[in-house]
């Protein structure tokens, strides 16, 4: 019979490191480009990120602690997405730094930002995928018993996207491993990547019939 190590998160989870975010794993990256009313360029990265809906395609992210990526996208109700890939994931890293808000993360960390068509928000230019999005919902968290936590949700429907070239087959395909992009994982820096090799196929069952 297996054995559980069970608990409940309010408790305490009397294990080493707090296991959530190697459990819920790996997790696709938010690396968020957004401009302040001032004109300063702002980039992070976000570990809460992922698609939610296909048409029309909203993406969010989750930031624990208001931050300027927040601030920004609430205030000028844009943002975008950039791909974060082993390539540049060092320079992905960097921009992750606590810097004032002042300070333009792209010159930070030695990336090229390059206009977007439809939002304010630069786009990195090194990232093989950007989506350009206008904020829908920007709202804090809030626990079972309603309280408020220090986290909010923006979530942004993608008017434009931007995919290299070299990521599409012959078939007009994107390929997801090709880019090497990098997903999070537990601990204070572990990052997974996909691979071809490790790619399965799963046919959805066809809908029953009597």
């Amino acid at each position: 019979m297996t054995g559980y190590h069970s608990y409940e998160p309010a408790a305490g989870h009397r294990l080493a490191h707090d296991p959530l975010n190697a459990i819920i794993a790996p997790r696709p990256i938010g690396w968020i480009s957004t401009v302040s009313d001032d004109g300063v360029r702002n980039l992070a990265p976000y570990s809460f990120f992922n698609l939610f809906n296909y048409s029309p395609p909203i993406i969010g992210f989750a930031s624990i602690g208001w931050k300027d990526t927040v601030a920004n996208a609430k205030s000028t109700g844009e943002f975008v997405w950039n791909l974060a890939t082993e390539a540049i994931g060092e320079q992905m890293n960097q921009t992750s730094a606590a810097l004032p808000a002042d300070v333009d993360e792209f010159d930070h960390a030695g990336l090229t930002a390059v206009d977007s068509d439809l939002v304010r928000p630069s786009r990195v230019a090194q990232s093989p995928v950007n989506f350009e999005c206008l904020v829908t919902e920007a709202f804090q968290l809030r626990s079972a018993a309603g309280e408020s936590v220090d986290t909010w949700m923006v979530l942004g429907e993608v008017v434009k996207v931007h995919i290299s070239t070299a990521l599409l087959g012959d078939d007009l395909t994107y390929d997801t491993a090709r880019p090497r992009p990098l997903l999070r994982a537990g601990g204070k820096g572990d990052y997974f990547i996909p691979s071809d090799e490790h790619h399965l196929y799963m046919e959805r069952p066809q809908p029953m019939t009597r």
